[in-house]
């Protein structure tokens, strides 16, 4: 591809980026809450998002996720997604100090209370410090497992393939640990269950 070649891609793929985080930062729009626009969404973000580290794995659509040891709030480790066999995991990457983490944390909650012993379970994984966590969550408490984890180039989310970094994220895995949907932004009050419905 000769240099012409290059700047026009390289002016559309910027193109794309922008008019994507221009109607992410000016509200997610009807667009954005589509399956696809979330998939061009992740694909903007990710074509210009950093690296990896070369011996991290990340997970892919359809494929198996990682395995995730982090601590519980009380320092247990918890394995995911095994730590919930023959059940679908969301996982939400969070933190204290996200606004749009915080909103959408009370319809994160109401959903994991509808679910019961055997429907999808859904798990916080907080990239924050742990005395934040626990203030916030004296605040705003919720009745799903918080786990911890610090934010950086090897971070959870990186590792459900949040290479950006962007809060709040979430994906759903399947009770058999592949990859279903990855989310970047908040849930609206009663999206959570049409996600979740349209990946099974």
């Amino acid at each position: 591809m000769g240099s012409t070649g290059k700047v026009l891609l390289v002016a559309g793929l910027a193109g794309v980026l922008g008019a994507t985080l221009g109607l992410w930062l000016n509200g997610p729009g009807p667009l954005l809450r589509t399956e696809l626009g979330q998939r061009v969404l992740q694909g903007a973000m990710d074509s210009t998002a950093p690296s990896p580290p070369e011996d991290l794995a990340v997970a892919k659509r359809g494929a198996p996720v990682p395995v995730l040891e982090l601590p519980s709030l009380d320092g247990a480790p918890v394995r995911l997604p095994s730590a919930y066999p023959g059940r679908p995991v969301l996982i939400n990457l969070w933190a204290s100090w996200c606004g749009p983490c915080i909103q959408e944390m009370p319809e994160l909650d109401r959903y994991a209370s509808a679910q019961g012993g055997n429907g999808v379970q859904v798990v916080g994984i907080a990239l924050d410090d742990a005395d934040a966590v626990r203030a916030f969550l004296r605040r705003v408490p919720v009745r799903y497992p918080i786990l911890l984890d610090q934010a950086g180039p090897r971070d959870a989310g990186v590792q459900m393939g949040n290479l950006k970094g962007v809060l709040p994220y979430t994906v759903l895995v399947s009770p058999q640990g592949r990859l279903l949907k990855q989310k970047i932004g908040p849930f609206e009050h009663g999206e959570i269950e049409a996600w979740v419905r349209s990946a099974q």
